[in-house]
């Protein structure tokens, strides 16, 4: 996919993908006491030892490298589940297992900044890695079957996928659509052309004498 090959091509680069998903939410237990932080996008704590709380994952990662957290692993990011995300994902070659939005974000920050905080960290890392692969696959596959200029609708597409995959959806489009469109002009015009025709035809209506 151009996408993947290209990075100038994708409307944003990994960098900013991954800046907005620090946004989402993830849990970590404080080992410290403090006072509620206030931010533009919330108010976060208050914070209290082995208490777990849920804060942006930006935060987390500063709390964590200044040692005052640790994470508290997201519930799909476990060897059980993911494997079972898995195998479902090559089961099926049209649907796309429910994941985070941002789920490929999100785990590498965590292999990042908290692996001491994830069990089975390296396999937890290649499952996530062949899940991705394999959707993108997926995805690959599923485009190469365009046909014609209709909405394009794929359910459960997770950040970084729709991000590789929208230019190409919109040179598709655009392609199909210049494609078609001379047939379109070409019947615009005849349809005209037949109705002058008929126009001039139909008999006219004498003048009323005054």
């Amino acid at each position: 996919m151009a996408g993947q090959t290209d990075p100038h091509i994708s409307l944003f680069s990994p960098q900013e993908v991954e800046f907005m998903a620090e946004d989402e939410l993830v849990k970590i237990v404080p080992n410290m006491n403090m006072d509620p932080l206030n931010f533009i996008s919330g108010d976060f704590g208050r914070f209290v030892p082995q208490i777990p709380t849920e804060v942006p994952l930006w935060l987390a990662v500063a709390l964590k490298r200044r040692g005052k957290c640790t994470f508290r692993p997201p519930e799909w990011m476990t060897v059980d589940n993911l494997t079972q995300i898995l195998e479902a994902e090559r089961e099926s070659q049209s649907t796309f297992q429910a994941l985070p939005f941002s789920y490929v974000e999100i785990a590498r920050l965590l292999f990042d900044h908290a692996r001491d905080d994830i069990p089975d960290m390296y396999m937890v890392r290649s499952l996530v890695e062949d899940i991705r692969d394999v959707r993108l696959h997926k995805l690959e596959t599923n485009l190469g079957s365009f046909q014609g200029t209709s909405a394009v609708k794929i359910s459960n597409v997770s950040a970084m996928e729709v991000n590789l995959v929208r230019p190409f959806v919109r040179r598709a489009l655009e392609a199909f659509y210049k494609h078609d469109k001379p047939e379109a002009d070409v019947d615009r015009d005849t349809r005209s052309s037949r109705q002058q025709r008929e126009a001039n035809n139909e008999p006219r209506r004498p003048l009323r004498q005054r």
